[in-house]
């Protein structure tokens, strides 16, 4: 790991490794492959978190219809999986007019996936950032009744915050639980220069697995409102954000980073 007092000049040429805290992208043509080419960068894909289904006879106790929302609330892909897969294994119908909020273009554009994406009506934020999804949702939310799709362990507290503020009806529907994995291996093998994490749950793990970690100089990327709150309450000092208006996915956020270090 980086060593402390070590000035920007020395980290830029310091950074070879990052752990990205996810699985390795399917396709060699993902972004992050490029940056590590462009950068001489080792990176190491590993999850930290797995997510366990929540089957419908146990969804079912939260007695939940969900045929009787208007609109549902989305903030990552897996949300979307466990969505239709509940729907599926309840033999739900969803509505055509049914409108779909959610926190990225990409986790939007993820819906072709399961529906006929121009017959529905689709919102997403502008920037991936909280406030952006606040401010299309206040567009639409006269007359709506929410339904926002979670995480057991890992609701947005920011979200059902401002709905309830905003008088927004809603409601919080448990699909999925997040857990931690056992990731020491990858420890025991390797130091990195930076970690990036994408949600709470994975800052959770790496305290899972490693309860003495020390930062010692070690850059922490983060993405999501959530994440950064995450990072810092670990205590943990937190230097890559994404999304942000220049930096709308982790992968920009790293190259915006790593391209400053190099000019100083």
């Amino acid at each position: 790991m980086l060593k402390n007092g070590i000035n920007k000049a020395e980290m830029a040429k310091e950074i070879k490794t990052i752990l990205i805290t996810q699985p390795r992208p399917e396709s060699d043509k993902s972004p992050y492959f490029e940056l590590e080419r462009k950068y001489n960068l080792q990176l190491e894909f590993q999850p930290f978190i797995k997510l366990e289904p929540i089957p419908a006879r146990e969804f079912r106790k939260q007695k939940i219809e969900i045929q009787n929302y208007s609109a549902v609330i989305f903030t990552s892909r897996n949300a979307i999986d466990h969505f239709f897969r509940i729907c599926e294994e309840m033999k739900v119908n969803i509505s055509q007019d049914t409108k779909y909020f959610c926190i990225t273009e990409a986790v939007a554009l993820y819906l072709q996936k399961f529906i006929l994406y121009r017959k529905r009506k689709v919102f997403y934020g502008a920037d991936g950032s909280n406030k952006s999804l606040f401010d299309v949702i206040n567009k639409h939310k006269e007359n709506e009744k929410f339904l926002y799709v979670c995480s057991e362990n890992q609701q947005d507290n920011d979200i059902c915050n401002w709905l309830k503020s905003n008088n927004c009806g809603f409601t919080l529907a448990f699909m999925y639980r997040t857990q931690s994995t056992d990731v020491k291996a990858i420890f025991e093998k390797n130091e990195f220069d930076i970690i990036c994490f994408f949600t709470p749950s994975g800052v959770k793990s790496l305290f899972d697995n490693l309860p003495k970690f020390r930062q010692n100089g070690t850059i922490i990327g983060a993405f999501g409102n959530n994440t950064f709150k995450a990072v810092e309450e670990a205590g943990l000092k937190l230097e890559i954000k994404a999304p942000d208006p220049q930096a709308p996915s982790m992968v920009s956020a790293l190259e915006k980073f790593l391209s400053a270090l190099k000019k100083k």
